[in-house]
C-alpha cells in the first residue's frame, strides 16, 4: 500500500559545494559504466583468442546487454522507494566485483568454473549489466533531485559529454592496455575509478530519497525481465544470423515476449506501485518522449554500426581505424548538448532546441544516404558532424522534460523507462537495419559478382573460388576481402604451376616465363575487379540502411512536434493519497 509521505527538496536544502561533490561522484559513475561499453570491443578478439572461446564471442558483449536492459526500469522504480543512494551504492558494487572477476576469468585458482574461462567471462559480464544497470538507470533520476528547472538543464549535457567521450576514449585505452599490458586490465582499470567514485558517494551523497512509501511489485519486476529479455534474444540472434527468423527458436522467444508483456500491462493496473505506472502514459510529455527517445535509439546506434562497417568493407581501413570514423559524430554531440543545455536554461524552454537537432539529424541521415564507392574518408566527416550536433539536444533536454512534466515521487521510474526504452529502441533498429543490409547485400552481390565473374578466365575465376572455400567459404570471403591478401596468394599459386611446368619442360623456359607474367597480369586484375564488386555492394547496401533510417529520423521528427509545448518549471503535485 502507498502512504502519504513528506518529500524533501534536495535541490533547496543541499549548498552548491555539496551538490557539486555529489554530481561529480555521479558522473564518474556514469564514465565508469559508459567506459565499459567501448573499452570491452577492442580487446574481444585477443580475450577470444586466449581463452579458447571463439563461439562465445557474441555473448561476452550480449551477456551485458541483456542484463543492463532488462533491470534499468525496476531500478528507476526502487530508487523512487528506497531513495537513489542505496540502489546506486550497490550498482557499483556489483559492477566492481564483477569487474575484477571479469579480469580474473580462466584464472587457474577459478578451475572449470562454469565450464571455463571464456563461459566464466559471459556469466561475470552479465553481473557487470546487473551493476551497470543501476548506475545508468539512476544517474539522470539524480540531476532531478539535486537541480531544479534551468539548472537542470545546464547539468544534462554533462552525461551526454561523458557518454561522448568514452566513445571516444574506451576503443583508445582498450588498444593500448591489451597490447602493452593485458586484456585482463581492460577491466581492472574500474577498480581504482570506481573505488574513487565510490568513496565520493558513501562520503557525501545524502539518501536522495523521494518520500514515497509503498509495496514492491515483484511480479512485474519479473514479468519485465520475461518480457525484455526474450524479445532481445531473439532480436540479436535473429539478425546476426545464429537461428533463422521463422525458427521455431525465434518464434518461441517472440511468443514468449509476447505473453509477458500483455500479463505485464495487466498486472500493472492491479498492483497499488507498479514498476511502471501506466498512468504516467496519460502524461502526454511522457508519452511522446518515450516514443522520440525509442526512436532516436534506434537511429543513432545504427548510424554507427554501420558507418564502421563501410568504413572496413568500402575505404579498406582497419578495425581500429574505423572507429574514428565516427569521431565527427562524437564531437557534434558533446558540443551541441552543452550548448544546447545552457541555451534552454536561458530561454526557458526545450522543444525548440530539440525540434532544431532532430531537423539536423534527419539532414545527416539524407546525407549519409549519399554514400558511395568513391566516397572518400574525409567525405564522412561533415555528414557526421550534422548527425551530432543534431542527436545533441535529444540526449540531453529529453530526460530534462520528462523530469519537468512528472510529481517528484515518479522521477525515478519515469527517468529510468526512457533509458529503457532507448536502448530497447537500440537493439531493436540495429537488428531492423541488419535485416535490410543483408537482403539489400545478398542482392548486390549476386548482381555484382555474377557479373564480373562470367568476365573472368575459367582459370582464374576456379582459383579465386577455391581461395574463397579455403577462407571458410564465399561468405567469408565476401564479408572481409583483402584483396592484396588475396592476390599474394593467386600469384603464388600461379608460381607454383608454372613452376612445376618449366621443371617438366626446361626447353620452353622463356615462353613460359612470358605466360606466366600473362597469368599474374589478369590475376591482379580479376582481384581487383572481384574487390571492387564487393565494395560497390556495401557501399549501395550501407547507403539504403540510411535511406531508411531516414523514415525513422522523420518518425522521431514528427514525435517532437507532437510534444507539449512545455517549460523548464517543475511540476508540482500533490503527494498520492493512501490506498493508490
Amino acid at each position: 500500500m502507498t502512504e502519504p509521505f513528506q518529500a524533501i527538496n534536495y535541490a533547496r536544502v543541499l549548498d552548491h559545494r555539496t551538490k557539486m561533490v555529489v554530481l561529480f561522484g555521479v558522473l564518474m559513475c556514469m564514465l565508469l559504466a559508459a567506459l565499459d561499453q567501448t573499452i570491452v570491443a577492442t580487446a574481444l578478439p585477443r580475450i577470444a583468442s586466449e581463452l579458447n572461446g571463439l563461439n562465445l564471442y557474441s555473448w561476452v558483449t550480449t551477456a551485458y546487454l541483456l542484463a543492463s536492459t532488462a533491470l534499468v526500469p525496476i531500478y528507476g522504480k526502487l530508487s523512487d522507494l528506497y531513495g537513489r543512494k542505496p540502489v546506486l551504492v550497490f550498482g557499483v558494487v556489483v559492477f566492481l566485483i564483477a569487474s575484477a572477476l571479469c579480469g580474473a576469468a580462466g584464472e587457474p585458482f577459478l578451475g572449470d568454473l562454469f565450464g571455463g574461462g571464456m563461459m566464466q567471462l559471459v556469466v561475470f559480464r552479465a553481473l557487470q549489466g546487473v551493476g551497470g544497470a543501476a548506475i545508468t538507470g539512476i544517474a539522470f533520476s539524480i540531476v532531478a533531485d539535486l537541480f531544479e528547472g534551468p539548472d537542470r538543464a545546464k547539468y544534462q549535457g554533462l552525461f551526454g559529454a561523458v557518454f561522448g567521450l568514452a566513445s571516444v576514449v574506451g576503443p583508445l585505452l582498450g588498444g593500448f592496455l591489451t597490447d602493452t599490458v593485458s586484456w585482463r586490465w581492460v577491466f581492472y582499470v574500474n577498480l581504482p575509478l570506481g573505488l574513487v567514485a565510490l568513496a565520493f558517494l558513501l562520503l557525501k551523497m545524502p539518501r536522495l530519497a523521494s518520500g514515497l512509501r509503498a509495496s514492491i511489485d515483484y511480479l512485474g519486476a519479473v514479468l519485465i525481465v520475461v518480457f525484455s529479455i526474450p524479445l532481445l534474444l531473439a532480436m540479436t540472434w535473429g539478425s546476426e544470423g545464429t537461428h533463422a527468423w521463422s525458427s521455431s527458436l525465434i518464434l518461441g522467444l517472440f511468443a514468449l515476449s509476447a505473453v509477458a508483456l500483455l500479463t505485464f500491462l495487466w498486472v500493472q493496473t492491479r498492483v497499488p506501485s507498479p514498476i511502471l505506472p501506466l498512468s504516467l502514459f496519460k502524461n502526454l510529455t511522457y508519452t511522446w518522449v518515450t516514443i522520440t527517445r525509442f526512436l532516436l535509439g534506434a537511429f543513432f546506434l545504427g548510424a554507427i554500426v554501420y558507418l564502421s562497417l563501410f568504413a572496413v568493407n568500402v575505404l579498406g581501413v582497419s578495425a581500429t581505424s574505423a572507429g574514428t570514423v565516427t569521431l565527427p559524430l562524437t564531437l557534434g554531440l558533446i558540443l551541441s548538448a552543452q550548448l544546447s543545455g545552457m541555451l534552454a536554461a536561458r530561454i526557458g524552454k526545450y522543444k525548440p532546441l530539440v525540434l532544431g537537432g532532430m531537423i539536423l539529424a534527419t539532414l545527416g541521415f539524407v546525407w549519409l544516404s549519399t554514400i558511395s564507392v568513391n566516397t572518400s574518408y574525409w567525405a564522412l566527416v561533415p555528414p557526421m558532424l550534422v548527425l551530432g550536433l543534431g542527436i545533441g539536444p535529444s540526449m540531453s533536454l529529453l530526460n530534462l522534460a520528462v523530469q519537468n512534466a512528472v510529481p517528484r515521487h515518479e522521477i525515478g521510474v519515469a527517468t529510468s523507462s526512457g533509458q529503457f526504452f532507448q536502448q530497447m529502441g537500440s537493439t531493436i533498429g540495429v537488428a531492423l537495419f541488419g535485416a535490410v543490409l543483408t537482403a539489400s547485400l545478398t542482392d548486390q552481390m549476386q548482381s555484382n559478382l555474377g557479373r564480373v565473374q562470367q568476365q573472368l578466365p575459367p582459370e582464374i575465376r576456379a582459383q579465386i573460388t577455391a581461395l574463397g572455400q579455403a577462407q571458410g567459404g564465399e561468405g567469408s570471403m565476401r564479408s572481409s576481402f583483402d584483396a592484396d591478401a588475396v592476390k599474394q596468394q593467386v600469384e603464388q599459386s600461379i608460381h607454383r604451376s608454372f613452376e612445376q611446368q618449366r621443371q617438366a619442360r626446361p626447353e620452353s623456359a622463356a615462353a613460359l616465363e612470358a605466360a606466366e607474367q600473362r597469368a599474374v597480369s589478369e590475376a591482379r586484375g580479376a582481384v581487383d575487379q572481384v574487390g571492387s564488386a564487393i565494395k560497390q555492394s556495401f557501399a549501395y547496401s550501407i547507403a539504403r540502411i540510411y535511406f531508411w533510417g531516414i523514415f525513422v529520423a522523420l518518425l522521431a521528427l514528427a514525435a517532437v512536434l507532437c510534444l507539449p509545448n512545455g517549460g523548464l518549471e517543475e511540476r508540482r503535485a500533490a503527494p498520492p493519497a493512501a490506498g493508490h
